[in-house]
Formats: C-alpha cells, sequence, structure tokens
C-alpha cells in the first residue's frame, strides 16, 4: 500500500505502517553516517547537546557525492544501516522515530525499534541518482570536517522507501524470504 507522510513524523502516525509498505515522505530529515553517529553517541552519553532534534525525525543514512552545477544534491543513495547498529538504541531512546538505509539490521535494533515505536525503511540502492530529485534543499548544519559524512538538514518531497521493520517489530525481510520458501513448495 501506498502510504504518502509529512514529516517529521508522530508515534501515532507510524502505528499504521505496516512492513512492505510503500512510503513517500515530504518534509524535513536529515543525513548522518557512521563518523556523525559515532560523535551524537559520544556527546549524548557525556550528557552534551547534539546538533540536530531527534524527537520525532528520520536520519538518512546518506553521505551524498558533490552536487553539480546547478543542482542541490549529487547522487543520494543510502549507505549500509548495520554500520550505525551500535548508536541507533540510544538516538531512538532519545526519540528519533525512524530511520532510512540498506539492509539488515541487528537485534538490538530490532528491539530498540519496537520498544520506541519507531520504524526503519529502506531506499533503493544504485538509485542514488533518481533519489536525489526527490530532495530539494540540502544544508550542511554539523560536523562540516567530516565532508561527505557531514550532518544535513534536507528538505524532501516524495521522497520513496520501503517500510523494512514496522514499529510492531514485523520484518519484511525475514518475511519475504519466508513467504518465497512456501512459493517454491507449492
Amino acid at each position: 500500500m501506498n502510504k504518502y507522510l509529512t514529516v517529521p513524523l508522530k508515534e501515532e502516525d507510524l502505528m499504521g505502517l505496516r512492513a512492505g509498505d510503500f512510503v513517500f515522505l515530504t518534509g524535513t530529515i536529515y543525513t548522518a553516517r557512521d563518523a556523525a553517529h559515532k560523535r551524537m553517541y559520544e556527546s549524548l552519553l557525556a550528557g552534551e547537546e547534539i546538533p540536530m532534534e531527534l524527537q520525532d525525525n528520520f536520519i538518512y543514512y546518506l553521505g551524498p557525492t558533490p552536487a553539480r552545477p546547478g543542482e542541490v544534491i549529487g547522487s543520494a543513495g543510502p549507505t549500509t544501516s548495520s554500520r550505525m547498529d551500535k548508536y541507533t538504541p540510544l538516538l531512538l531512546d532519545k526519540g528519533l522515530k525512524g530511520m532510512i538505509g540498506k539492509g539488515k539490521r541487528s537485534q538490538a535494533v530490532i528491539d530498540s525499534i519496537v520498544k520506541n515505536k519507531a520504524v526503519y525503511l529502506a531506499a533503493i540502492g544504485g538509485a542514488g541518482a533518481l533519489l536525489s530529485k526527490c530532495i530539494k534543499e540540502a544544508e550542511v548544519i554539523a560536523y562540516d570536517d567530516l565532508g561527505t559524512e557531514a550532518i544535513r538538514r534536507l528538505r524532501v518531497e516524495n521522497l520513496p522507501g520501503i517500510v523494512i521493520i514496522d514499529s510492531e517489530g514485523n520484518n519484511l525481510y525475514e518475511t519475504a524470504a519466508e513467504d518465497f520458501k512456501r512459493s517454491l513448495n507449492v
């Protein structure tokens, strides 16, 4: 089912999403990859502020390529999500409601998604040039020294994603594999 959502999202907005739903996000999201996650994690553990509001927001695991002249951003394909797994439960506990990336998540992340009523979306790997067309504004807001891994605030319009793990812990990677195995035994 296709769902069109405006981000940031409240918990109640996420409750209706199910693993396998196609979503299109419009509004403000943030980017962060490994190095930015490490800094945010260490800052939070030290009781310090971080450079973005986590409450009800989404992080896109993205390190874009440089923008071509006249473009807002370069290729905007997802980064492998498991690289952020160590940091994710704390960010979810602090109010993060969604992540966009690619690939499987650890059991600790899945448990934290359920505990915090959040979601994990997959963006289509290899489609970074097409995904960049959904990004209407991009601004580095923190950790500029990290280059492509700096935190950016993005304004997106109809950024597509697939719900992989919903707020109840249903995992499309698992259910799709089981469905496929059952189809072979027909």
